[in-house]
């Protein structure tokens, strides 16, 4: 008897310490569930996922864009010009595969063209081509990276830079707003639709802000940076931005305010211009904007969206492109609510094996309709992020989980497929070129990172951001340092490389709308020559002078508000309205991104859905 005593008081102690700290068993756990081996284990399976689908893509599918895993075929999906390859460069440079990385980069000099008859997404073009292309050649052209390519002679940036210019006019409306749509070869088309998403016209900035720095030419970067402005302009008082808007008359369509669909990157992007340019301009947009959507928007651990003039909840959802906040958070600093919100989301993914593209959280099933899971890399890139900000394993846990749900149930013949319906796991014969470009990437830097990093991102020369398409944009000093004293809206510029010109608003406002004083209004373009010696800058009463002491934060950047109807409200900031805001939620920009963070230590962060009710 004394044996069975003995196992009942030691059960009984294990109990009263696990009560006691329950966090220090769950912590040994985990860190008992992926190994260092595991962990090499899982970064070499990520790394023959990404082949698997390469290759497949190489032997059935190019040149044409997108690969057709199930059939193994392929077929053009957004321009003709070989999408895949070009979304999967930066990738091959990340595994080191020179060989590979080389002879893509000189077929794309050599027989890529955009002198093409294709109507193409503004925003789809620039995140995957534009992107890919620059980030390749920054890659291809560096020493220091470790892949420099000895016969390159600029042509991807050369490519890029001619691209760019066939998208420039869609940037000529009113509100500075760009269309959806460009045909590459005629411009805009006369029937072209006026109503393009937030994300669409606010996630630009840092693709075209690297190829003016690269080109010594700012056109790229203003026409960007006046389409944040005419987006933010038009905010509703609660500085809540709706989904679809008119880029002519700048009237809101869809006044639904959320973090998810046709909205998710323009929060991504204020952010990252900041880190990646040090343009403060950025900086102030979003702790603004991130105020605002934590006030309004966040239900802990969930977000829904609301009516942005009114903030009333209109869909209890959450869409997977929301899944990218909480890596958002990381960058920001703002660690904690980013561990509940990922813990929720997950759970998800644990219920279905994917995330499908939405979840109703008042029925707490999947929304008819958005049954798919088309390789999202969201969820993933947030884990990734989590991983890299605190080191808690139970996120090497997660991404296992994720490659074993990629593996049984999305791999095909020849690639991965689209899963139609997470509910019984039906694959689709499609694979986004973004599975290569950011899917896959985000798990195999996980696993490295675990196991010990040897990559250009942990280790590489410079710090890197990735781009919403997962491409690589190096803070090197070119891109982040040039004309420096000259990013600041409203700082003496010394150089000759920014001709000023001053021109009219194309935006009428009450002078004295901004607390009784003379507005710094910041200009929208609404015509311009894609030369690079004609440029129209921003229009900034203190462009030489400097800033006067007596304006506002907001003045002095040239944010302005424009009510639509009645333009003689006053604009009050959140921050004096909502006092309290920030306090809960407090802002940090964090500087070195490598840098360990400790976790919440609060483990009631609804485990599963039950308790997310």
């Amino acid at each position: 008897m004394e044996a069975p005593k003995r196992c009942f008081e030691i059960l009984l102690l294990l109990l009263l310490l696990v009560s006691a700290n329950p966090n220090a068993f769950i912590h040994r756990a985990l860190a008992e569930g992926v190994t260092p081996e595991e962990a090499k284990q899982l970064r070499d399976e990520v790394r023959g996922m990404f082949y698997h689908a390469f290759n497949g893509y190489m032997e059935h599918a190019f040149p044409l864009d997108e690969l057709r895993p199930l059939s193994c075929g392929g077929e053009d999906t957004l321009g003709g010009y070989a999408l895949t390859l070009i979304d999967s460069l930066d990738m091959l440079a990340l595994l080191g595969d020179w060989e590979h990385f080389a002879s893509s980069v000189e077929w794309i000099g050599k027989n890529l063209q955009f002198d093409i008859n294709k109507t193409v997404s503004v925003f789809e073009t620039t995140i995957r081509v534009l992107g890919g292309l620059l980030s390749a050649h920054l890659i291809a052209s560096d020493y220091a990276t470790g892949m420099k390519i000895p016969s390159y002679d600029n042509q991807l940036l050369n490519l890029a830079e001619d691209l760019a210019r066939r998208l420039l006019p869609a940037f000529e409306t009113p509100t500075g707003i760009p269309f959806g749509s460009v045909n590459l070869l005629h411009g805009v088309d006369e029937h072209e639709s006026k109503i393009t998403s937030t994300a669409g016209g606010g996630t630009l900035t840092l693709e075209f802000g690297v190829l003016s720095r690269l080109m010594n030419d700012p056109i790229f970067e203003q026409v960007t940076k006046n389409a944040v402005r005419g987006l933010w302009a038009r905010r509703s008082k609660l500085n809540l931005v709706g989904a679809h808007i008119n880029v002519f008359t700048g009237e809101w369509t869809q006044k639904d305010a959320g973090i998810g669909t046709s909205i998710d990157s323009f929060y991504e992007y204020l952010l990252k211009a900041y880190l990646l340019f040090g343009d403060e301009e950025y900086l102030f947009i979003f702790q603004e904007a991130y105020a605002a959507a934590m006030h309004y928007l966040y239900n802990d651990p969930w977000y829904v969206e609301v009516n942005m003039d009114s903030a009333a909840i209109v869909w209890p959802l959450f869409n997977s492109l929301q899944a990218f906040w909480p890596g958002l958070q990381v960058l920001a600093g703002d660690i904690d609510p980013a561990i509940r919100t990922h813990r929720a989301f997950f759970s998800v993914w644990k219920r279905y094996g994917f995330t499908p593209e939405g979840f109703n959280l008042a029925t707490l099933s999947v929304q008819q309709g958005q049954k798919s899971y088309p390789l999202r890399p969201e969820l993933i890139e947030s884990t990734y992020w989590l991983y890299k900000a605190t080191r808690d394993p139970r996120y090497l846990d997660v991404g296992r989980d994720m490659v074993a749900s990629l593996q049984y149930g999305a791999r095909c013949p020849c690639g991965y497929c689209h899963i139609s319906d997470v509910e019984f796991h039906k694959q689709e014969d499609h694979m986004e070129s973004f599975f290569l470009a950011e899917t896959v990437k985000y798990l195999w830097l996980l696993f490295d990172l675990a196991v010990g990093p040897d990559n250009l991102v942990e280790n590489g020369p410079y710090k890197y951001i990735f781009s919403t398409e997962g491409h690589l944009l190096p803070a090197t000093p070119q891109i982040s340092l040039l004309r420096e004293h000259c990013s600041y809206i409203g700082a003496f510029c010394k150089s000759s490389d920014y001709n000023q010109e001053s021109r009219t608003s194309d935006i009428a406002t009450d002078p004295h709308e901004a607390n009784g004083s003379v507005s710094n209004e910041g200009q929208v373009h609404s015509r311009f020559s894609s030369s690079s010696t004609f440029f129209e800058s921003t229009l900034t009463s203190g462009l030489v002078k400097g800033f006067c002491p007596g304006l506002s934060h907001g003045q002095k950047f040239g944010i302005t508000y424009l009510e639509p109807v009645d333009t003689t409200n006053q604009y009050e900031s959140a921050k004096k309205r909502e006092p309290n805001i920030l306090q809960s939620h407090s802002m940090v920009v964090v500087p070195n991104q490598g840098s360990d963070y400790s976790h919440s230590n609060n483990d009631n962060d609804h485990d599963n859905l039950q308790e997310n009710q």
